[in-house]
């Protein structure tokens, strides 16, 4: 592997790691892509970025980012050809509030309804319901616009898209037949995109000696 490339540890299922690759995917900049399974986490992991947690950036100089968002950013910032960055500068007070809900309220209802039982005393529609919270604010946004900050795809909705997916799998009947006809749509279009399957690519998992798996493995789409 050159040694000039980005390491980036992923868990293809953890939300946080798929908007990362998402970002990266879309930057077009390439790392070598890391594939850990949680429960035996590589020691080279856990040496850059002790809290144990993906997605893990390692970058050429030793620098490691250790936040899914940042990682995003970086990668963005590196390169931005479809202008995922606009809404931090149209509206970054918007945007970063939309964020905030969604990694904070959002993401903590998401976690007691789809994992009740690593908590005490929850009750897991109660927290079902106080998801619906957000998950209406995102179909009031997408009433008039094809997508959260407008007609086109930008970071927020690549940051926020797969802790819906999550959300909407847990009971995916019960999900579609929810009057969020924005939210659906908006779902369907981006989990049904080249860009989503690509970064949804099945891969096994990273040992010390293999040879390194270069990410994006193909051109870009769309």
């Amino acid at each position: 592997m050159p040694s000039d490339l980005p390491i980036l540890y992923s868990f293809r299922r953890c939300p946080y790691a798929m908007r990362a690759r998402m970002a990266v995917y879309a930057s077009g900049q390439s790392c070598a892509l890391r594939e850990v399974v949680l429960r035996n986490k590589p020691p080279e992991m856990i040496t850059a970025s002790p809290k144990g947690t993906v997605p893990v950036l390692v970058l050429p100089d030793g620098q490691v980012i250790e936040e899914s968002f940042e990682i995003m950013l970086w990668a963005l910032e590196r390169n931005d050809p479809e202008g995922w960055l606009a809404p931090l500068q149209n509206d970054r007070d918007d945007l970063d509030a939309l964020i905030e809900e969604n990694d904070g309220p959002f993401k903590d209802n998401l976690d007691r309804y789809k994992y009740p039982t690593r908590y005490e005393n929850v009750d897991s529609l109660e927290h079902r319901e106080r998801a619906l919270v957000f998950l209406t604010k995102l179909n009031e946004r997408l009433h008039n616009a094809r997508n959260l900050c407008g007609d086109e795809f930008t970071i927020a909705d690549a940051a926020i898209a797969p802790f819906v997916r999550q959300f909407a799998n847990n009971d995916r009947d019960w999900f579609d037949s929810l009057k969020l006809p924005g939210v659906q749509n908006w779902l369907h279009s981006i989990l049904e995109s080249d860009r989503f399957l690509a970064v949804m690519e099945k891969y096994g998992a990273w040992e010390n000696g293999m040879d390194e798996l270069i990410f994006p493995p193909s051109p870009l789409k769309p």
